[in-house]
């Protein structure tokens, strides 16, 4: 498995959690990489992307609250995520991204998600 995600958990609504993806194949050095979620019955979307050089996008539903961040000597793409609400309650992955503006179509396979719930 190329990606990894991890740190997902249960929390309550106005948390904070910090999710991390690691690429142990080394495949999207030098990509723009992204973080994606899918909600229970949704189909899945872009929350964040970043560039190598560290420029970003959000979604709009979570613009101000999380932060998407990368480690590129460790291949480690990082999401932290503030005040969080039920709605944030997915499974999260993260994959390389061929476009920032639309922060998709994602680059190569899913690899393992990691589930974040927010109870009320």
């Amino acid at each position: 498995v190329q990606l990894q995600a991890s740190g997902g958990g249960l929390v309550q609504a106005g948390g904070s959690l910090r999710l991390s993806c690691a690429d142990s194949g080394r495949s999207f050095s030098g990509y723009p990489m992204g973080w994606f979620r899918q909600r229970p019955g949704k189909e899945r979307e872009s929350v964040a992307a970043i560039t190598w050089t560290g420029n970003t996008n959000y979604a709009d539903s979570v613009k101000g609250r999380f932060t998407i961040s990368r480690d590129n000597a460790k291949n480690t793409v990082y999401l932290q995520m503030n005040s969080l609400k039920p709605e944030d309650t997915a499974v999260y992955y993260c994959n390389g991204v061929r476009s920032m503006t639309t922060m998709s179509p994602p680059i190569g396979s899913w690899g393992q998600g990691t589930l974040v719930t927010v109870s009320s």
